[in-house]
């Protein structure tokens, strides 16, 4: 898909499950599983959706995906369905070395988030993305040292750390411009100081959604994730977010989703909508 003098594509770091009462909290399992068929141990698919934009030498990498680092236990948990190295693998496929890739934007460092960020090799932790500047929120990382009790098991620091031991780390402290129409907002309602990752053109915004909107169903505002720290933040999050998008006509690009990859939105009948949905290919 094109946008400006921006090209954007999709690329996958596989799939994986979770609980599905988990990723809709208050929302009872007669109305969410309509959209998620959820398996016999109630778990639903989630895909590891990344995003790369492209403009004449920046080529930006949005999340990582989960990568290779899992024990067979852990493994079983999250029933991960990826071959090895998927996501640099996908990127190799259509001609993008990992090289190339001159800026990764984390919205957070969760394990789905930024797992493919580090490569775990017999000789250490090596970046996959050796020349490229890693952006995070600097109060998020702050938390992802220190996190809760409750959200303690979301954060694997051998995912993230490395990047900051091999000098590629650039903090972002609230929102700003990282590039020539490349905005971050942060959103705080499912983790502190997650962001959403925003190209803006003349051609209009194309939005990456991170976990304030994991699936297209969640443009439901009520639909909340119970792994929200926050929900009520969430909520306001949502309404004041959407609204801009219906209004400005962003696309939306959805991280978790295994059906539908992107889509527009808009506000009708009291209630916010999908416009489309499409992929980034059809476009």
């Amino acid at each position: 898909m094109r946008r400006g003098g921006w090209t954007f594509r999709a690329f996958s770091d596989g799939t994986f499950r979770l609980d599905g009462g988990a990723m809709f909290g208050v929302v009872p399992r007669v109305m969410w599983e309509k959209h998620h068929p959820p398996d016999e141990r109630n778990r639903i698919v989630l895909s590891l959706r990344c995003l790369l934009a492209e403009d004449g030498e920046r080529r930006i990498l949005v999340d990582t995906g989960a990568g290779d680092h899992w024990e067979e236990k852990q493994r079983g948990i999250y029933s991960f369905d990826r071959r090895p190295a998927q996501l640099l693998a996908e990127l190799a496929e259509a001609g993008v070395a990992p090289e190339s890739i001159t800026d990764v934007v984390l919205t957070h460092l969760h394990f789905d988030h930024c797992g493919g960020a580090v490569r775990h090799l017999p000789d250490g932790p090596m970046p996959a993305f050796p020349r490229a500047r890693h952006w995070v929120q600097k109060r998020h990382w702050e938390w992802a040292r220190r996190p809760s009790e409750r959200d303690r098991a979301s954060f694997r620091p051998d995912d993230f750390r490395p990047l900051q031991e091999q000098g590629l780390l650039q903090f972002v402290e609230g929102p700003g411009e990282i590039a020539p129409g490349v905005r971050v907002t942060p959103v705080s309602g499912h983790t502190p100081w997650q962001q959403l990752v925003e190209f803006h053109t003349d051609q209009g915004a194309v939005v990456f959604c991170g976990d304030l909107l994991p699936f297209a169903s969640h443009l439901q505002v009520p639909w909340i994730m119970g792994f929200d720290l926050n929900p009520l933040l969430t909520l306001n999050e949502k309404k004041e977010f959407l609204s801009r998008a219906a209004e400005e006509g962003y696309t939306l690009v959805f991280e978790h989703d295994p059906v539908v990859e992107a889509c527009g939105v808009r506000f009708a009948d009291g209630r916010f909508e999908a416009v489309g949905p499409f992929t980034l290919a059809e476009r």
